[in-house]
């Protein structure tokens, strides 16, 4: 079932505008309409919710709050519509999950081209698209959002990154360099930190061959009988275990590089739990280091 009510710290962590703040406002312009338990707690509807969010981003925009709360949630609309000319991360974040809430496809879209005529793909990714998955990561785990609003907003963008890569592919692959091979390990089901690397490397001019999760250690050493000169990636974020890291860097060593002389890069939230890795192993502890290391093969 999904998510429909929401108290009012849910609306705080999702609007970033403070409880105290929300009361006053109900209070003197009669914002929104909660209902109230037995024992006197508000309860906000999803319409609540849509509607406090629309208004953060044009209050933070700096429209005045008398104002907006005059307005139907169509006119917020139109007005958000009419004001996505300031293309700020911030706002944007609310934007996107506004629409998130709303599964509002046709909006997110028509929001992504937009930023697409100001910022890079890379830019877009990496402080708009990235923050909110950490975001909604976060508040999904917490509850404050139902598993069908995470899904949604995280499988709009996983479009988003597809559709890139296909036009990444145009770009003429260079010679002597190495393939890239990505997987994500048995288990491991964030795709699209890995699908965004996949982007990068093509459109530096990489070849790549993309594997996908749940891809055993064994079956990478069939690669290697059709490639050379291969650089496998994947993505720790959920597994292995803690304990299993170097327990995985030690198979990789026996059952994949033991055939041939590759590395393996790691990249992922569970990468900055490794402290000391093999030399051919190479960890990622943030985004960042990922880019320059792809510039410093280029320039190699």
């Amino acid at each position: 079932m999904i998510k429909t009510e929401f108290g009012i710290k849910d609306l705080e962590n999702l609007s970033n505008i403070k409880a105290h703040t929300i009361r006053i406002w109900e209070k003197r312009y009669n914002l929104l309409e909660p209902e109230r338990t037995d024992t006197n707690i508000r309860k906000y509807s999803l319409d609540n919710l849509k509607k406090l969010l629309n208004i953060s981003y044009l209050y933070q925009s700096g429209h005045k709050i008398s104002t907006l709360a005059s307005l139907q949630p169509a006119q917020l609309e139109e007005l958000i519509k009419s004001n996505l000319t300031d293309l700020n991360a911030d706002y944007m974040l609310q934007i996107f999950k506004s629409m998130m809430f709303d599964f509002n496809s046709e909006l997110f879209d028509a929001t992504f081209e937009k930023l697409e005529k100001t910022k890079t793909f890379r830019e877009i990714f990496t402080e708009i698209f990235l923050p909110l998955l950490n975001e909604v990561g976060v508040l999904w785990h917490s509850g404050t959002v139902d598993p069908s609003h995470e899904h949604f907003i995280s499988e709009m963008i996983k479009h988003k990154i597809i559709w890139k890569i296909e036009e990444a592919r145009r770009v003429n692959n260079k010679a002597g360099y190495p393939t890239f091979v990505l997987y994500l390990p048995y288990a491991e089901i964030h795709e699209i930190g890995l699908l965004y690397a996949n982007y990068e490397l093509l459109s530096a001019g990489h070849n790549t061959i993309y594997l996908g999760p749940n891809v055993p250690l064994d079956s990478l050493s069939h690669v290697l009988q059709q490639k050379k000169n291969v650089i496998f990636l994947t993505s720790f974020t959920v597994h292995p275990e803690q304990h299993d890291l170097k327990k995985y860097m030690r198979d990789f060593q026996e059952k994949v590089n033991s055939t041939a002389n590759c590395e393996l890069w790691i990249m992922g939230r569970k990468s900055a739990l490794i402290s000391k890795n093999p030399p051919n192993v190479r960890i990622f502890k943030n985004i960042k280091s990922f880019f320059e290391q792809i510039e410093n093969l280029a320039i190699a």
